[in-house]
């Protein structure tokens, strides 16, 4: 097959997968909100995304979403804004690359700016009376998870905000390079069969090691829980992916024990961390 046909098959793939997973959800809907903000260190920038929020007046816990490489917050948004939202939920899931004129950013390292887009999320939260500021978790996905745990790695880039993370969830992120002291609650799901960010180096991060020794001492931060689905690849969670791609000549596909299984961990997740007026799983 072609490099085009890829492409093509994997635009194909996660539009039905939209149309699939989307007409089973049965949350709040979206509306597309924007705002400024981030480091004095950092340009002014205004971001947008998609916000959904349940009905009442709240406050009520929150959860900022972070897309991966390839971007496609909107089917991000689709696939888990509406699902958390409909667990009671006010749910932000950010465009890092619209604003930034920024199509993806696979097979690069992404802009030093999106380090901070989480808590530029989390500061728009924290101003909307609907939200209680204090119960706010992030929620990652492949490169966003890697931005996710980054976030909340005790260092310069939580220091940047007043308002802090309740907790954080991170999708296949790359554990390598991550020391782990986290600030809040971390919650790490990765496939065994993952070859774009293998599960060995979130083991050994979730453990307190790295590759020339110990990265921390046992206990030092907030606990770290790391599930790896065997025999789950990259985005297992997409069901577009039913059928297996290759991107970037990485293995994609869908996984549907694991996308149930992280479902429910997530959502208990959530519900231990920065739960409290949304429905316990």
């Amino acid at each position: 097959m072609t490099n085009l046909l890829k492409a093509a098959a994997l635009v194909t793939a996660l539009l039905v997968g939209n149309i699939v997973e989307g007409s089973a959800q049965s949350g709040p809907p979206a509306e597309v909100v924007r705002f400024e903000g981030g480091p004095a260190s950092q340009q002014p920038l205004t971001l947008q995304a998609y916000l959904r929020r349940p009905d009442g007046a709240g406050p009520f816990s929150a959860v900022v979403l972070l897309h991966g490489c390839n971007g496609n917050w909107g089917r991000l948004d689709e696939r888990w804004g509406e699902k958390i939202a409909s667990w009671g939920y006010v749910t932000l899931t950010i465009d890092s690359f619209g604003p930034r004129g920024i199509k993806n950013s696979c097979g690069t390292d992404p802009p030093a700016g999106l380090l901070f887009d989480a808590y530029r999320g989390l500061d728009f939260l924290a101003r909307e009376p609907f939200v209680d500021p204090t119960r706010v978790a992030t929620v990652g996905f492949s490169q966003g998870g890697s931005l996710t745990l980054w976030s909340v790695e005790r260092g310069d880039i939580e220091r940047t905000s007043e308002n802090k993370f309740r907790a954080a969830a991170a999708f296949y992120p790359m554990c390598g390079g991550v020391k782990g002291i986290m600030t809040v609650p971390t919650l790490i799901l990765i496939g065994e069969e993952d070859d774009w960010n293998p599960a060995d180096a979130c083991r050994k991060m979730a453990e307190g090691r790295d590759d020339w020794g110990i990265s921390r001492q046992k206990g030092a931060g907030a606990p770290v829980r790391l599930v790896v689905y065997p025999d789950a690849h990259h985005a297992f969670d997409v069901p577009g992916l039913r059928t297996p791609i290759q991107f970037h000549w990485h293995h994609l596909e869908f996984n549907q024990l694991a996308a149930d299984q992280a479902t429910d961990a997530v959502r208990e997740f959530l519900h231990s961390t920065v739960g409290g007026k949304e429905r316990a799983p």
